[in-house]
Formats: structure tokens, sequence, C-alpha cells
């Protein structure tokens, strides 16, 4: 049976709107895929949709995102369009990055996105350098740095936590606990698998949260948001989330039991909040069918435009090497 809501009906309609988008725009991905319509690696964000959904409704547009290569969702929830996003994955000259970055490097400085990162555990100090501009600047903005379970097992993990806690820098560190790094569980790749008490050596605050509830990323983020801004340094959440697809495309997924998948299908955070939806009855049957073919053309468009777009010229790969100088302290 579906929960009372604590949050209006049109918070709930755009979760359920957000979410969506996020998993047409994935499935229609996956289909393109294995036409050819595009290469590289492809990873896809189904099932854990209820993690961004929630962290953007928590945060100021002006707060920082960056997280791993597992960056679809990021910049669809914070209303990035998504043919242009398209247009990256097809390699186009409209793209994002001008289709030089491709599925795993998806920024949006106007959306404050700032990647993508194809490195494993790359953006973990990356973060923790948004987060020191951030508070040098003393705009009191906050940066939420995403990562798997896979990332902390990085060095650079450890030096960044340190770094953040030693200046108290306004980030939150979100662990999206799928699971599997890759194919591998966390039971067999660490002795702490309560994965948000990794903080505790630092003495950064951390906690767990349900990542299949979308009410509960909000609450979770909206609190360590808080702490960032009352300056008192950085939170880690660990969110219980899981993907419903393989590590990639090229994964069959043979490490996991379909018992365990069909369990945690039944979490599915699109379908907890259609129910939500339907028992207090925010929206009718038409309504919700509008929201769905809205979405369906927003990304048949998408891929209309990419298709259309024109590839990059030879010579385009020697533009955007260096940023232009913008010294206003030198004169000309």
């Amino acid at each position: 049976m579906a929960k009372k809501s604590n949050f209006s009906k049109e918070q709930y309609l755009t979760w359920y709107e957000s979410m969506l988008l996020m998993r047409k725009f994935e499935e229609k991905l996956s289909q393109l895929y294995i036409q050819r319509k595009f290469g590289g690696f492809l990873h896809l964000y189904i099932g854990q949709e209820a993690v961004v959904a929630g962290a953007v409704s928590a945060t100021l547009p002006e707060d920082k995102m960056i997280t791993a290569y597992r960056c679809h969702a990021h910049p669809l929830g914070r209303g990035t369009d998504p043919k242009y996003m398209m247009a990256e994955l097809y390699g186009k000259t409209t793209g994002l990055s001008k289709g030089k970055g491709g599925s795993m490097h998806m920024f949006d400085v106007s959306k404050h996105i700032y990647g993508g990162h194809g490195i494993v555990g790359g953006q973990i100090p990356l973060g923790a350098g948004l987060a020191f501009a951030d508070k040098y600047k003393g705009n009191n903005f906050v940066t939420l740095c995403s990562m798997g379970d896979g990332a902390i097992r990085q060095g650079a993990l450890h030096e960044a936590f340190n770094m953040a806690m030693l200046w108290k820098l306004p980030v939150v560190y979100i662990i999206e606990n799928n699971k599997y790094a890759m194919g591998t569980s966390v039971e067999r790749t660490s002795n702490v698998t309560e994965l948000y008490k990794i903080g505790l050596s630092y003495d950064m605050p951390g906690e767990p949260v349900d990542g299949m509830d979308v009410e509960a990323v909000h609450h979770a983020v909206a609190k360590a948001v808080k702490w960032c801004r009352d300056g008192k340094g950085p939170y880690l959440l660990e969110m219980e989330t899981y993907r419903f697809k393989g590590h990639s495309m090229s994964d069959p997924r043979k490490y996991r039991t379909k018992e365990e998948e069909e369990e945690y299908q039944n979490e599915d955070p699109i379908e907890k909040v259609l129910k939500t939806i339907r028992a207090n009855k925010y929206a009718t049957e038409k309504q919700l069918e509008a929201i769905q073919l809205k979405i369906k053309k927003q990304i048949e468009d998408a891929v209309k435009f990419a298709e259309e777009s024109p590839l990059p010229q030879p010579e385009d790969m020697y533009n955007e090497i260096y940023a232009e100088p913008n010294y206003p302290f030198i004169k000309d």
C-alpha cells in the first residue's frame, strides 16, 4: 500500500516526470546502442533514478554536481535538454561537448553539472576542488560528488576526504551503492560493508539512505546540504540502490541471481512514486498519460536532432585543447 506523502502534489509530479524521462531516455539509448547508432561504452542508471531526483529537489540550481561515468540521469534531473545529450552520444557537433565526450563525459556548465568522468574515482578529488572554489568565493553553494561503491577503493578518496575535513569544505559525498563494482559484490571487496562508515576515520559524519525512495533521498540530502551550508564541513551519504541492468551493455549479469533481480524490481522507485500519486489522487490517468506522451515526444525529437546534426570535421580535434586565458590583471 502506498504511503501518504509529506510533499506537495507538484513535487511528486515533478519527481515522476523527471524520473520517467531518465528511464525512458536510457531505454531508448539501449535500443540505439544495439542498432549501432553510436559506439563506445554505455552505462545505464536504470533503477537508481530516485537518487538524482531526490538530490535535485533538495538542492539549489547553483549547487554543483559531479559524478562518474554512469552520468545520463544527473543532467536530465537538472533540466538539460535531452537533444543535446543525444547529440553528444552520437558524436555530433551539437552535443554538450561537441561530440568529443560521449556517454561517459556528460557536462553542462549552464546547469552546474561538471561530469561524467571515465576514470574510476577521478571525480572524488575534483568534487573537493569544486567545493574549495565555492568556499574561497564565499558564495555558500554546495557540491554533490557522487561515486559508485567500486570507486571507494581508490586512494584518491582518502586523500580527498582528509583534505575536505581539514578545510571544512562544503561537499556532500554520495556513494551510489548498487551492490556491485562491475561484477564484484561489496562483500567480496571490503571488510566494511556499511560504506558510510568509511568517513568515520576522518570524523566525517555520514549515514545510510534508502536510495530506492525519493522522499528518503530528499530528506537525507537536505540534511547534509544544510550541514555544509552551516560551515560544518563535508557529509557522507550511502545511497543503498540497485541497477536493474548490467554494469555496461556488454555485461550479461551472470554474477546475480534472477531471484535477487526480481526482489529489487519490486522496489522500483518510479513505481513507488506512481503509487503515491494515485493513492493521493495527485493526477488522473489521463494526466499521467499526457506526461508519458510528452516524454516520448521529447525523446523522439532528441533522436531526430542527433541524427540530423553534423559530424565534427577533422580539424575540430585541435579546438578547445586549451582554455582561453581570462586574467583581469593582465593588460594587453
